[in-house]
């Protein structure tokens, strides 16, 4: 660079010679060319100075990227949302009586969700269902109006609701959409002892601790169970579904709920009501519900099960030998992801013994969920079921279903 820089002051010079008075001498040549080295190497610096000036721009535009990911706001929720859920049965069952085989399809359950949110704390949940694809006059379908409740969030940890709202008892009346569970028919423990889906209406408050453990308590309407008839102290039938539904006798329900161990879920639900056919007098006084339910996961394996009994006082339900109704079961499951979706296996036992011969019972029962994704389901399985009494016996059956369900 210093001798391209000399040869430039010597061209320089030499093309300006007219200027001069005298030409300059060979020290004053060499002042020259020191003066513009001095120059280059002041530019040289700025030129460093600037780079660097640069890079460090760049990596505070950088930091400062990063920072905004960190705090952007989330685009907010549409204040009023809209869910579904459904399922599609198909029951082909071989019973021992011929006239009583069962081979039918069925659209069994369509739901619709509405819920809005009016602030951060005060928000509103529905779900209307259509049962069998057709209600009416001689249709075997029914609208109902399973949940309508205002629930207002107290604090971090408690909140409250009210209005008309699913029992906290069990698995699946609470967890009841076709993705979330094995086999195509509900199971029957929390069909005929624990009557799900079971609904009621009144006020409730719930809570919970940083250690896992929460509760519920409630008060709400109760049963009306029948006394006479054939469906005489079925609990199933008792369902008023908060449908004029008398409420000389109000029920009470207590949940204590454990998940503080990783993939262990246990609760324990207890229902009092002091008249469980809403009328005096009649042979049916009290009637007290504990349920436990437990839930353990490991890795791709999970066992799951639900214990229910039902005591009940007074003359006529003790003479008809349903003052005590229990059922039972036990399901060992297994699931697993490939490219394609999950599949997972089931094998579940039931034992229930409800107020009907016809609902005292045990079934074995395995199949088989594929999951395409996580919220659409299809599922198999095979049942094979086994009534206590020999009056009952051409009510036993083998047979098969198949099921398609969805949320969202």
């Amino acid at each position: 660079m210093k001798n391209y820089a000399s040869w430039f002051v010597l061209v320089v010079l030499a093309g300006t010679t007219p200027a001069w008075s005298q030409t300059p001498n060979i020290e004053e040549i060499w002042a020259i060319v020191q003066q513009q080295q001095q120059e280059i190497a002041e530019l040289k610096l700025k030129l460093a100075a600037a780079d660097a000036q640069l890079a460090a721009n760049d990596e505070k535009i950088e930091a400062t990227g990063d920072y905004l990911e960190t705090i952007a706001v989330p685009v907010a929720k549409p204040a009023t949302q809209l869910g579904a859920y459904g399922e599609l049965h198909y029951n082909n069952l071989d019973a021992e009586d011929s006239a009583r085989d069962l081979d039918q399809i069925d659209f069994h359950r369509f739901v619709l969700f509405f819920g809005h949110e009016f602030t951060d704390r005060i928000r509103f949940f529905s779900e209307l269902e259509l049962e069998h694809s057709l209600s009416g006059d001689g249709a075997p379908g029914e609208v109902e109006l399973e949940q309508a409740y205002v629930d207002f969030m107290l604090s971090d940890t408690m909140s409250a609701r009210a209005g008309l709202f699913l029992l906290p008892i069990g698995i699946i009346n609470e967890t009841h959409e076709p993705p979330t569970f094995y086999g195509v028919e509900r199971n029957a423990v929390e069909s005929d002892i624990i009557p799900a889906t079971w609904w009621e209406a009144g006020a409730a408050m719930s809570g919970h601790f940083s250690t896992g453990l929460s509760w519920d308590v409630a008060a709400h309407s109760g049963l009306a169970m029948p006394t006479s008839g054939s469906d005489a102290f079925r609990v199933r039938s008792g369902r008023q579904k908060v449908a004029e539904a008398a409420a000389d006798d109000l029920a009470y329900t207590a949940r204590l709920r454990y998940s503080g161990v990783a993939g262990l879920d246990l609760g324990l639900s207890y229902q009092y009501q002091s008249d469980a056919s809403q009328v005096s007098g009649d042979g049916l006084d009290e009637g007290q519900l504990l349920a436990i339910n437990a839930s353990y996961n490991i890795g791709a394996f999970t066992l799951k099960g639900v214990y229910a009994n039902w005591n009940f006082s007074g003359a006529a339900v003790e003479a008809a030998g349903a003052d005590e109704q229990t059922g039972w079961y036990v399901e060992p499951s297994y699931r697993f992801t490939t490219t394609r979706g999950d599949w997972g296996f089931y094998g579940r036992y039931q034992d229930v013994s409800a107020a009907r011969a016809q609902d005292q019972f045990t079934q074995n029962e395995i199949g088989v969920n594929y999951w395409p994704t996580e919220h659409v389901v299809f599922k198999f399985d095979l049942r094979q079921r086994d009534h206590d009494q020999a009056s009952e016996a051409g009510r036993d059956f083998d047979g098969f279903d198949l099921g398609m369900g969805y949320q969202f």
